[in-house]
Formats: C-alpha cells, structure tokens, sequence
C-alpha cells in the first residue's frame, strides 16, 4: 500500500469539524508501519493476533479447523474484499500511541468503515452528504420517543463531532448497518458508553424492533480485539418476523455500532465476522 495521504472532505454543515492534527507532533515511524500493514480476512473470526500501536499489524491466514466454533467449509462467512488502513495525515500519531494521549483516530473516520463484502448490495440511504451521516439520520435506528430524544440529548451533551455509515444488504437477506460515531476524546466517549450506552446484559436504549436485547452468547469470549471494546447483543426469542444483533464498539474517540438483522434469524457467524473486522480496523 502506498502513503499516498488521503484527503478529508469537510463534513456536513450541521456537524462541527474535526481539529486539525498538531503539527508540533513529530512523526512516530513504527506507526508508519502499522499503516502499511495489510489486514486480511480469509478465514479467523475468533481469534486474532494481538498487536501494540508499535507493531505491525495484520489479519493472517488461519485454518478453518484452528478456529474454535468453525470447523467446517460451510461456515457462513462472508467474502469480504482486501482490507487496509487508511493513512494517517503527516506527522499524527496512531491512536494508542504515547504521544496521542487523547486516543484521537487521526484518520478519515469514513475510511475506517468496513467495506461491503462481495455480493451485498448497498444502503444507500446510509451514505450521508458527502460521506457524513446526519444525527437525526442515525438516531432513526432507535425506538422513536422519550429514550431517542434522550438519545439524542446525550450525543449534544458529549459533543458529538461526525458520524459515518454504511450498510448492504446480502442475497439471503440479512441486513448491516456500521455507524461509526467519533468525539472529542477517548475519555469521552468511554464516559458515554459506560454511563449511558450498554449494561451488562443488555443496551439501554432499543432499536426499531428489538425492544427484548440480552448479551450474545455465541459471541467468542476470546474475540478482543487489542484496544476494542465490544459489547454484543441479540434479540431473545420470540423475536416476530426478524431477528436482530447489535455490537457496541469503543476504540479512543470512536464509538461504533454494528447492527445485522435477518428474517426468521440473524447467523452468528457473519455477524462475528463483520464485529471483528470492523473492530480490527479501529484498533
């Protein structure tokens, strides 16, 4: 991958912009390496190689016999493209590193999504303008009344800077939206999660059509990823016409929300697939 340093399009105007990287910041080299890493997805869903923000960082190749849970060819796991990190803008530290004490991502938080993987059909409605979604756009995946107005209070009262989205669709009909939500700083956003966002066995606010949530246990419990938090929920049966899976993330100032949702049940397998990688991109 080249260093050829990706240009930041302003976000929508309703949405404050992101600070500029300190240039008084020097260069951290082995961070350099970290972004020229390739992360690849051919097969793991549990079990990851764990990586410091000074090494060099990349999802090898597993058998499908080493991962616990996936033993067979028939898995259900999605095809997902060549994944890489974006770069950083010259002279910004990785977010864990030493001298970002703020645990700011410095990339293009929309170059932090996880691509569709082959097959899916966009959501084009999570596009945004110009990659940004709108709060009000984001805010529409809860329950509509008192707990999304609170909600939505909440994400004012912690400063809310930008989100990005996306979301598709596959041919068996399971829905994925990523909503990846970024802050003034890591002590931020763990504040908002911890306070306000999730319990231990379930999320404290609904979304559309999953009102009954507890703690997924067919997520691995080995499945962390180095500077992620993940807090993963499925709707308990009965669960009506579909069922639905959501993921918390919190890495530094971004905390992200993964949502997949099927007809007549939602697979654990695709759904692990998709938390994991989305959470290797942002640790």
């Amino acid at each position: 991958m080249t260093e050829q340093q990706h240009t930041v399009t302003a976000p929508a105007a309703d949405i404050p912009p992101a600070p500029e990287a300190d240039p008084a910041v020097p260069p951290v080299k082995k961070d350099r390496a970290v972004l020229r890493a390739v992360l690849r997805w051919t097969a793991a869903v549990a079990v990851f190689a764990a990586v410091g923000a000074s090494t060099a960082y990349g999802i090898t190749r597993m058998e499908r016999t080493d991962v616990p849970g996936l033993a067979t060819e028939t898995d259900g796991r999605w095809a997902y493209p060549e994944i890489t990190r974006p770069p950083l803008p010259s002279g910004s530290p990785a977010p864990f590193a030493e001298a970002n004490a703020a645990s700011l991502h410095h990339a293009d938080l929309r170059e932090l999504l996880l691509p569709a993987p082959e097959g899916a059909t966009a959501d084009k409605a999570l596009s945004g303008r110009n990659g940004w979604l709108a709060t009000k756009d984001f805010l529409a995946a809860y329950e509509p009344g008192e707990d999304r107005d609170t909600l939505a209070q909440l994400l004012t009262d912690h400063a809310l800077r930008h989100i990005a989205a996306r979301g598709w669709t596959m041919p068996d009909g399971t829905r994925t939206r990523i909503y990846l939500l970024r802050f003034g700083s890591g002590q931020v956003a763990d504040v908002l999660q911890q306070d306000h966002l999730t319990n231990y066995d379930s999320p404290t606010y609904a979304l559309r059509g999953a009102a009954q949530v507890h703690l997924d246990e067919d997520f691995p419990t080995d499945a962390e990823v180095v500077d992620v938090r993940h807090y993963a929920y499925a709707e308990a049966k009965p669960y009506g016409a579909e069922q639905v899976r959501q993921a918390y993330l919190v890495s530094g100032d971004v905390l992200g929300l993964v949502v997949q949702s099927r007809e007549g049940g939602a697979e654990a397998v695709p759904f692990q697939q998709t938390v994991i990688l989305q959470s290797q991109l942002l640790g």
